[in-house]
């Protein structure tokens, strides 16, 4: 095989095509993941579908109209591909290579979470505040709750 044949035959397993990318650059790019590893792993694990069939295979590739659902930190996401970029650039540069699908009350939800619900691919920072708030009476106590606790005790006695 010459170099030129084994280069593009590289080029059709790992969705080099003018008009496809692989799976896991594209969750990258469109900043679904802060690393192109992370963006593996989730593929890995099961937590993408493209065309709403499952897919354990980073190297699979999508195409422009392709749907794409990833879960991503307990936020499900549904991506319609509209192109493709060579690098990875600024959020609105992402933010151009998918449409969101994603439910208005799901991203309202993310967005209470403290996810970022534009793309920007801020979901792993999201807010640790935000799962200590719970209405007053349910649910286990919290530190302070339990220390006030123990000096009405202590008071009593």
């Amino acid at each position: 095989m010459s170099g030129d044949a084994e280069r593009a035959d590289h080029s059709k397993r790992a969705g080099g095509g003018p008009g496809e990318q692989r799976l896991d650059k594209w969750l990258w790019y469109a900043r679904l993941t802060k690393s192109r590893t992370q963006a593996a792993a989730l593929v890995s694990e099961g937590r993408v579908r493209v065309n709403r069939e499952r897919t354990d295979k980073p190297s699979q590739t999508v195409r422009p109209g392709d749907v794409v659902t990833a879960t991503v930190n307990r936020t499900v996401r549904i991506l319609r591909v509209v192109g493709f970029v060579e690098r990875r650039g600024p959020a609105a540069e992402a933010a151009a290579i998918y449409e969101e699908l994603t439910p208005a009350a799901d991203q309202t939800k993310a967005r209470l979470s403290g996810a970022d619900g534009a793309g920007c691919g801020m979901e792993a920072f999201a807010d640790p505040r935000t799962h200590a708030e719970r209405e007053p009476g349910s649910g286990r106590p919290t530190k302070r709750e339990r220390r006030e606790i123990d000096r009405l005790k202590n008071s009593s006695e």
